[in-house]
């Protein structure tokens, strides 16, 4: 890694670990996947009728959340996590992540000009913070460059957020998230300044690595918080004990699923890059949809756990199979990142677990119990675990080749 004359910037010396600030940090974010999951277990309990518009709401919310703290990390892992003027602006995220998570229950109701106007100054807030107390350093048409993304989506999360309309906060923020992760995906281009992805001249990848593995543990750890609060809450049947050993197997196997080979070389893919920066960009996507995918599973561990007989309302397999669905995508993404390949035995869960979601929209598959759905979407996961177990054997450990 380069060093630079610039104190703001990482240097060669240092520390490539998470700093106890930015694990505090992620603390507030394991709240705000907890309320998130929360919405959705109501949606999913309350009849077909709102499971849709609840998905699409709750989407939107994490999709802000997850734009607040990605945009965190890249910062951290170019700058210097240890000086003031960064630990300023974590502390600031801290304090505005953690009044949105507050919000996010009735974030598109009494609580959503609340949601919008926390986030909006925030983001708005620690860039011109930045901007001001660094005196322009290291970049100061980066800032600029944010700046005038954020000015682009800013009135549709506030005017949104100030409508009484729920339709029409809807459209204004589906618009202004587009438009955020427009900016984030391309480098937010600007007239006369072009685009420039954060950490284009330097990128200490093996932070940035911990820190997305980091995250997707907090997801996991969100969603054995789920199962163990449904079944804490149970009679402690027979069935819903079986409901709540399934769910810690399925959780297992996830982890297992993540860290095998791909999900534990992040770092050296991201240095053997051709493009470093483009490739964690695309990684952050990535593991954006896995997390989403465990969030939506574990609405799935609690809908069979509490409730694991009876009739299965088609609306439950969005979470019970689409949510491994979503993490499996997710992690054949990142294998592809890393390897510039997706292993077989993804493609095959995907497969599977699309045939089982159709089997059991049919008839026949109307007389399903939930605890039986989630047992054979578990038996999937199972069978992608035991293929890369049998592979690992048979072959010599991969060494990482990104496709850029």
């Amino acid at each position: 890694m380069r060093s630079t004359p610039s104190r703001l910037v990482r240097g060669d010396t240092t520390r490539q670990r998470a700093t106890f600030l930015e694990l505090f940090l992620d603390l507030v974010f394991v709240f705000a996947l907890t309320r998130i999951t929360a919405r959705l277990i109501v949606d999913f309990t309350d009849g077909p009728r709102g499971v849709y518009a609840g998905l699409g709401q709750a989407l939107l919310l994490f999709l802000a959340l997850w734009a607040v703290w990605s945009v965190t990390v890249w910062s951290t892992s170019w700058l210097d996590p240890d000086a003031p003027i960064v630990q300023t602006v974590i502390i600031m995220t801290l304090g505005g992540s953690m009044t949105m998570a507050v919000a996010v229950p009735d974030a598109f109701g009494e609580r959503a000009a609340l949601f919008a106007i926390t986030l909006v100054t925030l983001q708005i807030g620690r860039v011109l913070y930045f901007h001001i107390a660094g005196h322009g350093r290291p970049d100061p048409r980066q800032s600029i460059r944010i700046l005038f993304w954020l000015g682009l989506s800013a009135p549709l999360w506030v005017v949104g957020g100030l409508l009484d309309d729920g339709t029409v906060r809807g459209a204004l923020w589906t618009l202004a998230v587009l438009s955020d992760y427009s900016g984030l995906l391309l480098g937010w281009p600007t007239p006369r300044l072009g685009a420039k992805r954060l950490g284009v001249e330097m990128i200490a990848a093996e932070h940035l690595a911990e820190r997305y593995q980091q995250f997707l543990l907090i997801a996991l750890g969100e969603a054995i918080f789920v199962i163990g609060l449904a079944f804490s809450g149970s009679d402690f049947h027979a069935d819903q004990t079986a409901g709540f050993v399934l769910s810690l197997a399925a959780t297992v196997l996830l982890w297992r699923i993540y860290f095998h080979v791909a999900g534990g070389l992040l770092d050296t893919a991201v240095d053997r890059s051709r493009d470093a920066a483009r490739l964690a960009t695309d990684m952050a996507f990535a593991h954006m949809i896995m997390i989403a995918g465990i969030v939506l599973t574990g609405v799935g561990f609690e809908l069979f756990i509490t409730e694991p007989l009876g009739h299965l309302p088609g609306t439950w397999l969005i979470a019970i199979v689409g949510g491994p669905v979503l993490f499996l995508a997710g992690r054949a993404a990142l294998e592809y990142q890393v390897f510039a390949r997706v292993s077989r035995s993804r493609l095959v869960g995907l497969l599977t677990l699309g045939l089982l979601a159709l089997g059991l929209l049919t008839p026949v598959g109307s007389h399903v119990e939930p605890l039986t759905a989630g047992a054979a979407t578990a038996l999937v996961l199972l069978g992608v675990a035991a293929a890369d177990t049998r592979r690992a054997r048979r072959h010599p450990p991969d060494t990482p080749t990104p496709p850029y």
